[in-house]
């Protein structure tokens, strides 16, 4: 089966099978500097793309073989790409029974309408945002030159009005980079007129291409607290190891009523006493719980979001 791989257990999505529309080489309109895949020449197509049957052929045997939640379309880069991605997507959902579809996108075509038309067909599409200022984002994702942030943005703010399904906006923070308060600032606003419904921040978690490093987990929930009123799901794969939060239940309940902690924030951010704390708050029936993309959130019953 050469189009697909896995499954594989994905920290945010559940297990997921996954599609791969450029097997053979990278295809990418970005030279990430934290990408895990070799150094590349940037294009803006994907060379010999193979046949929608191919491809579903082989999804057709991933199901018929494997247990897993996500069918994920990406790519050995970026599976926009793909010519024929409206067709794939339309005949993976003939095809995909209680299964969820989705893609990994680095944003850059989702201000095209025949892109917009196609990903609004999927159950979750996941884009990239590491940065909306113009400088930060040609430093991190070192774009295509015809490829602007601004246009990006527009973008996504256009596919959120326009799509049901589950959208999920992706930073990932680069030591010395994207790092700073001020990044998160700014992308607090953009994301208030986005509206996600998730937002996923993480760190490089892989050796990357290019000699760069990842922050602390404890940086990346600092930056967490400048994105508001957001269910925010922080990608770690490492646990505080020796600095974990002491919570009131007055103080947990307020920071719940602010911001939502996903399962792994439980585990990863609270202290023994906190957590003893927090799960009698939810036996008490104080907290609730939302599923977004395969992701369990818990707040106050207060939190905006219903």
């Amino acid at each position: 089966m050469k189009y697909i791989f896995g499954p594989i257990s994905s920290r945010r999505f559940g297990m997921s099978l996954g599609i791969d529309l450029s097997p053979e080489k990278k295809s990418c309109n970005f030279d990430c500097i934290y990408c895990e895949l070799e150094k590349a020449k940037k294009v803006d197509i994907i060379e010999n793309p193979s046949k929608v049957e191919d491809v579903i052929n082989d999804v057709l045997a991933g199901i018929e073989k494997y247990n897993f939640d996500v069918i994920t379309i990406t790519a050995n880069g970026e599976p926009t790409l793909y010519p024929y991605l409206d067709e794939l997507i339309d005949e993976i959902n003939k095809i995909k029974k209680d299964k969820k579809s989705l893609i990994l996108s680095n944003s850059s075509n989702i201000d095209k309408p025949e892109i917009q038309n196609a990903l609004k067909k999927l159950d979750i599409v996941k884009l990239s945002l590491d940065s909306v200022n113009p400088k930060t984002f040609k430093k991190i994702d070192r774009p295509l030159e015809n490829i602007k942030i601004e246009n990006i943005i527009k973008g996504i703010k256009e596919f959120s009005k326009i799509y049901e399904g589950e959208l999920i906006i992706e930073i990932l923070v680069v030591k010395g980079i994207n790092d700073k308060i001020e990044e998160f600032k700014a992308l607090n606003e953009v994301l208030k007129e986005i509206n996600p419904t998730r937002v996923d921040i993480s760190t490089i978690d892989r050796p990357p291409a290019y000699d760069v490093l990842p922050v602390e987990y404890e940086r990346l929930f600092e930056l967490s607290q400048e994105i508001k009123n957001q269910h925010i799901f922080i990608a770690s794969r490492k646990n505080l190891a020796n600095k974990k939060e002491r919570f009131t239940k007055e103080e947990l309940a307020k920071t719940l009523s602010k911001r939502p902690f996903s399962e792994s924030d439980v585990e990863n951010i609270l202290d023994d006493e906190s957590k003893k704390v927090f799960y009698e708050m939810l036996e008490n029936d104080m907290l609730k719980e939302k599923v977004v993309a395969n992701t369990k959130f818990f707040t106050t019953k207060g939190f905006i979001f219903e």
